[in-house]
């Protein structure tokens, strides 16, 4: 995850959130589609398992949100071309832009669920994603002309979406990680993180966007996880809900208050913090013993010594520590908790309470 490398006095509201206040378009974006079939499993395919997780997603908001317009990229297997769907997202004025896939990996060991927003790849690992999901261009017809030469298995051409600014960063980072949140507490799956990769379609689109992969086809109970209905109704309960949240938090204007935050920690008076835990042992060590690890503090819970990293009244900084955590293989299971007054309260509490 990008850090940046200056901190002003506050940290505004995301710019997305000040143009667009209230959220009543959404683009679901189906990945894959027709002659490209995105991933292939044992005995599944990408495109099929991206559309019925769409489809439901879709049907969650508007039963539940009548004040939202859904729009598809794709309702049926039919093959939609990059550039094309992010014309319908900009063409329709979208507030948001959600794309949604399945992950793959030549080995059948990882499992579990990562949302991406644009920008700067970190790992070998977060590029091959994006290569991966970016390859459908080469299944167009002319597509030299149409992507400005742009070779998605070719490394340096990354460098030239790296150079787009995104405005709505902070907007994709805030529902991305809404995301993971609820695949982690509600859907129960392996929350693998928030990461930024070069997707043409994310780079392309004029809002807010993710693009989610629900799960490794790759991996036997993945595979049969994304396959089933039961599995997709809870990935697309899931995602409506991260989506439900993330709408209220726009539109509630004490929200849109509480979340110009702070960072000047000499003057700082919130007594809620986040932190990411990332090691626990039955005897205690130094803070010395994590070398490669700053601002690392110890607590006892539950008869274990305890050891976190950052002390954040933002919720978005500590996303944002945990997963430069979670690139050190040592660190993969680290995760955000919270305090109150020095006591440990849940996660979901913290964040009603200070706003976000």
């Amino acid at each position: 995850m990008l850090i940046f490398g200056m901190l002003f006095l506050t940290i505004l509201l995301p710019a997305g959130l000040y143009s667009q206040p209230m959220v009543r378009k959404v683009v679901i974006d189906a990945g894959h589609g027709g002659k490209d079939p995105g991933a292939v499993g044992k005995n599944s395919k990408e495109k099929d398992i991206a559309l019925a997780i769409a489809l439901k997603t879709g049907h969650y908001i508007r039963q539940n949100l009548p004040d939202v317009e859904v729009i598809y990229t794709r309702k049926t297997d039919v093959f939609v071309e990059l550039h094309k769907r992010a014309e319908i997202a900009n063409k329709s004025k979208a507030d948001l832009f959600i794309s949604i896939h399945c992950n793959a990996n030549k080995s059948p060991n990882p499992s579990g669920t990562e949302t991406y927003v644009m920008g700067l790849h970190r790992s070998q690992a977060n590029l091959e994603v994006a290569k991966l999901e970016n390859a459908a261009i080469l299944k167009e017809e002319n597509y030299d002309d149409m992507y400005d030469g742009f070779d998605p298995n070719r490394d340096e051409d990354y460098i030239t979406l790296n150079l787009f600014q995104n405005a709505y960063l902070e907007s994709s980072l805030l529902l991305a990680s809404l995301v993971q949140d609820q695949f982690r507490e509600r859907a129960k799956l392996k929350d693998r993180g928030v990461w930024q990769a070069g997707f043409w379609v994310l780079y392309k689109t004029a809002m807010p966007g993710i693009l989610i992969e629900t799960g490794f086809i790759s991996n036997l109970n993945d595979e049969k996880y994304l396959m089933s209905d039961n599995g997709q109704n809870y990935i697309a309960s899931a995602i409506y809900r991260a989506f439900k949240e993330y709408k209220l938090m726009v539109e509630s204007p004490e929200n849109h208050a509480q979340m110009a935050i702070p960072v000047n920690k000499g003057s700082l008076k919130s007594d809620i913090r986040f932190r990411v835990q990332f090691a626990s042992s039955s005897k205690e060590k130094t803070a010395g013993k994590f070398k490669d690890v700053e601002n690392v503090m110890i607590y006892e819970h539950q008869g274990m010594f305890k050891y976190t990293s950052g002390d954040e009244t933002s919720y978005l900084e500590a996303v944002r520590l945990q997963n430069e955590l979670r690139r050190n293989k040592k660190y993969r299971d680290a995760f955000i908790i919270a305090f109150k007054d020095g006591v440990r309260i849940d996660v979901n509490e913290a964040r009603k309470l200070s706003g976000q």
